[in-house]
C-alpha cells in the first residue's frame, strides 16, 4: 500500500493524510475555506434557491398561454390541443420529479440524495416517453410539430429559472 505524505512549505512532515482533514486542504493549497454558521446563512440569503414548484407552475402557465396563442393563430383546435398535450408532457413529469425530490427525509446522506435525484430523473424521462407514445391515442387529430414546439419551449423555462436565481435584488 502506498502512503500519502503531506508537504507543507518545502518541509516534509511524515504524517499520514486521511484526505479529509482541513489541514490537508490548506497544505495542498486548494484554497477551500470552511464557512461559519453566520457566513453560510449570509451566503444562502444572497443566493436564494428557487422552488421547483414555482418552475413547474411557470411552465404550466407558459404552456397554456402558448396553446391558446397557437390555437388563435391557426384558428384550429388541433394545434391548441397538441400544444397543450406537449405542455403536459413536460409539466406532469416535472411535477412528479419535484414531488419526489422535495419530499425526502432530512437525515439522508449526500450519496442517497444523489441516487434519489437520479432515480426520479429516470422516472421523469420514462413518464415523458410514455406520454409521447400515448399522444396519438389521446389527442386526435394530433399535430406533432405543434406538440414538439410546445415541449421545446416549455423546457426552456428552466433557463429562465436560472436567470431568476442569478438576478440580484435591490432593497
Amino acid at each position: 500500500m502506498s502512503e500519502q505524505r503531506v508537504i507543507s512549505q518545502g518541509t516534509s512532515q511524515g504524517r499520514r493524510s486521511s484526505g479529509w482533514d482541513e489541514q490537508d486542504d490548506e497544505a495542498a493549497g486548494t484554497g477551500i475555506k470552511v464557512l461559519s454558521r453566520e457566513e453560510a446563512a449570509d451566503l444562502r440569503a444572497r443566493n436564494p434557491s428557487i422552488s421547483p414548484w414555482r418552475v413547474v407552475a411557470v411552465q404550466a402557465v407558459f404552456g397554456g398561454a402558448l396553446a391558446l396563442l397557437g390555437g388563435l393563430i391557426t384558428g384550429g383546435s388541433m394545434v391548441a390541443w397538441s400544444m397543450l398535450y406537449g405542455t403536459a408532457t413536460v409539466v406532469v413529469p416535472a411535477a412528479l420529479m419535484a414531488r419526489g425530490t422535495t419530499g425526502r427525509p432530512p437525515g439522508m446522506s449526500a450519496a442517497s440524495h444523489a441516487v434519489s435525484f437520479m432515480s426520479w430523473e429516470l422516472v421523469k424521462i420514462g413518464f415523458s416517453v410514455a406520454m409521447l407514445l400515448l399522444a396519438p391515442k389521446v389527442v386526435q387529430p394530433l399535430s406533432w410539430p405543434a406538440l414538439l414546439v410546445a415541449m421545446v419551449l416549455c423546457i426552456q423555462v428552466y433557463w429562465f429559472a436560472l436567470l431568476w436565481r442569478g438576478r440580484k435584488r435591490t432593497s
